[in-house]
């Protein structure tokens, strides 16, 4: 069932519109992650497309190898996570405030998570290594 959503930035110069394939969320506790966000990023994963407006105002950075981050020069709001082959876009939840019931189900990267948080929904979890594996198969 596919549905859309929009959000901004903090200050309002790039909005975005998107196409989701469902209203999962999931948690991505890699040090990148956590280093990004001071904490682990919380993000829309079924992103089937994505149109951003106020590109003047979007900068991105090479996070990895495989992967970008883009985020607004004036406010610096997070927009998305995206691996460089351009199959796959992650938005933070955060930036949907639309009072959607989102449903919290996967976290990834749980072999990086530190253990001074837990979150108390019994999610699908998946190490660093099962999510490569996962991409490769799916290629």
């Amino acid at each position: 069932m596919s549905m859309t959503a929009s959000g901004r930035c903090l200050c309002g110069a790039v909005t975005l519109e998107l196409s989701l394939g469902n209203a999962k969320v999931g948690a991505c506790h890699c040090s990148i992650c956590r280093t990004w966000g001071g904490g682990p990023l919380l993000a829309l994963e079924s992103v089937e497309a994505m149109t951003l407006h106020g590109e003047t105002h979007i900068s991105t950075y090479a996070s990895s190898e495989w992967a970008e981050r883009g985020f607004c020069r004036r406010c610096g709001t997070h927009l998305f996570y995206r691996l460089t082959s351009g199959e796959h876009v992650a938005v933070p939840v955060g930036l949907i405030d639309d009072g959607r019931a989102w449903r919290f189900e996967a976290e990834i990267f749980i072999d990086e998570k530190p253990a001074f948080y837990d979150f108390a929904n019994a999610t699908h979890k998946m190490t660093g290594a099962e999510v490569f594996a996962a991409f490769v198969q799916q290629e």
